[in-house]
């Protein structure tokens, strides 16, 4: 049974926590809770945004105000939401060339007593999960990385790292989509388009979409 915890967010949006932490077991409901209140097609709503533990609705407050749409979202996730949701399909699973040319590579292995051969076995050696998108589009916050390679971020951020970097920070790896500043750990980089405004979806990864990185060059 779930049990989730409603609160406003803003004048156009509610949020629904339905756990704590980071796990697979969680990421699959806050899913399938998404993918029913999308289903619903609740007059009003206009996005609903999956994350770690909890998901946001937004809506439009000219169109249903907040205790309408609490009250039917507490209706619609009565239960063990879990259980009732279709599954859906399967979840996507892609694979991303990349060359580990990263210039934190030498400094991860030392870091953390691998070789680079060693770290590249292990980061490439586990199919990841698309917990959460965010922080710039097409980021895709990826997880669970292995304890072995588990390190905290930058001291000092760079101002700017290049689109198309491939990183590691504590628990989570991703892939940098444009060039930004940023505090992860640079160990790659692939030539995959990871944001295409002409796409739709214009994200290549979406939340609940699985990921395994193979090594070339």
């Amino acid at each position: 049974m779930i049990d989730p915890h409603f609160s406003p967010l803003g004048d156009g949006g509610i949020a629904i926590r339905l756990g704590v932490g980071i796990s697979e077991a969680l990421s699959d409901t806050v899913v399938n809770c998404a993918r029913m209140i999308s289903s619903a097609e609740i007059i009003g709503v206009s996005d609903v945004v999956p994350s770690y533990a909890t998901l946001t609705v937004f809506y439009d407050p000219t169109m249903i105000g907040y205790d309408d749409i609490r009250g039917r979202l507490v209706t619609l996730l009565a239960g063990d939401s879990s259980e009732r949701v279709d599954a859906g399909p399967e979840a996507k699973v892609h694979r991303i060339p990349v060359v580990y040319d990263g210039e934190d590579l030498d400094d991860v292995a030392s870091r953390t007593g691998l070789s680079r051969a060693e770290v590249i076995a292990i980061h490439s050696g586990v199919e990841y999960r698309v917990f959460v998108t965010g922080f710039v589009p097409g980021f895709a916050y990826l997880g669970i990385l292995d304890t072995r390679l588990a390190l905290p971020r930058r001291e000092s951020p760079r101002k700017r790292v290049p689109s198309g970097s491939v990183a590691i920070a504590d628990r989570q790896t991703g892939i940098y989509p444009a060039a930004t500043p940023g505090g992860w750990h640079l160990i790659g980089t692939t030539a995959e388009k990871m944001f295409d405004p002409s796409k739709d979806p214009p994200s290549l990864l979406e939340v609940g979409d699985r990921v395994r990185f193979e090594p070339v060059g």
